[in-house]
């Protein structure tokens, strides 16, 4: 998860007042995307093995994702 323009192989969904650019590849794998703030990081749940934990998390300028 990061920052980004939309391209023309996204795209952009607006859910309560936020963008979310997503690649059309990858939305076609994942069919849905769950995105949690937990306090500490995001949390995503999709049909896509994101790998151990299936989780992604950010905090400053560092995170990992599936780490």
């Amino acid at each position: 998860m990061a920052l980004d323009e939309a391209k023309d192989t996204d795209d952009s969904f607006n859910v309560k007042g936020l963008k979310f650019v997503v690649d059309k590849d990858f939305m076609g794998q994942a069919e849905t995307i769950k995105i949690d703030f937990t306090g500490m990081g995001f949390h995503l749940d999709s049909n896509v093995d994101l790998g151990s934990g299936s989780g992604c998390g950010s905090c400053g300028s560092g995170g990992s994702c599936g780490d």
